[in-house]
């Protein structure tokens, strides 16, 4: 079955709704190795401008059901009122440590965008296979955003995405404000130099 709905690069929803151009996000992205306890998942705070002034971690255990939690308090120790929308690369971290998205945004008040870059079929026989007693409520909690959507930036390329917060077309055009070139947007890319470089040569170093 095909998780995907193919919009092109618009959308009626909220499309009258813009982002002003001192917006900050916070940019989320993770490195991890699968041998290891705990991942390390980096908050990136960015502007339009692509400043960037704040960052956080968060350790999420590695094929856990504790990354909506590891996030909420990376956004709590943030102690940031100016944030406008998350910008998260994927909900699945840590090994199919599922991101309630939903939840992020319940308890934050922060719509959601959560941004992956790659076609897939579903990941149920997964869930199933790596977690036959977890599997169903992991597949709840990824489902709870609905289905991804598939929206070409105005680089040229293509991304899926899932929102909880704003509709599509607004998430579109949050990204096309952070996105340089290519697909991935700033602060998910910054997020992600960040996050493997600091599990390399911190974590890693001490036998993690």
């Amino acid at each position: 079955m095909n998780l995907t709905i193919n919009i092109g690069s618009t959308s009626d929803e909220d499309s009258t709704v813009g982002w002003k151009p001192g917006i900050r996000v916070l940019g989320v992205a993770e490195s991890f190795k699968k041998n290891q306890p705990k991942s390390l998942v980096a908050g990136v705070v960015m502007r339009g401008d692509f400043r960037i002034d704040g960052f956080g971690i968060c350790r999420p255990t590695i094929g856990g059901s504790d990354s909506t939690e590891s996030l909420l308090g990376l956004f709590k120790h943030l102690k940031r009122q100016d944030i406008r929308a998350w910008m998260l690369g994927g909900s699945l971290i840590s090994w199919f440590n599922v991101v309630d998205i939903v939840e992020l945004h319940r308890i934050t008040g922060v719509p959601v965008v959560c941004v992956t870059y790659n076609p897939s079929e579903g990941i149920e026989k997964y869930l199933k296979e790596y977690f036959p007693d977890s599997w169903q409520s992991r597949l709840e909690t990824l489902n709870k955003a609905g289905v991804r959507t598939s929206v070409i930036l105005d680089t040229g390329h293509t991304v899926f995405i899932t929102t909880v917060g704003m509709g599509i077309s607004r998430a579109k055009r949050l990204l096309d404000i952070f996105t340089l070139d290519g697909r991935i947007p700033e602060p998910v890319r910054v997020a992600q130099l960040i996050a493997a470089s600091l599990y390399r040569d911190i974590y890693c170093k001490n036998g993690e």
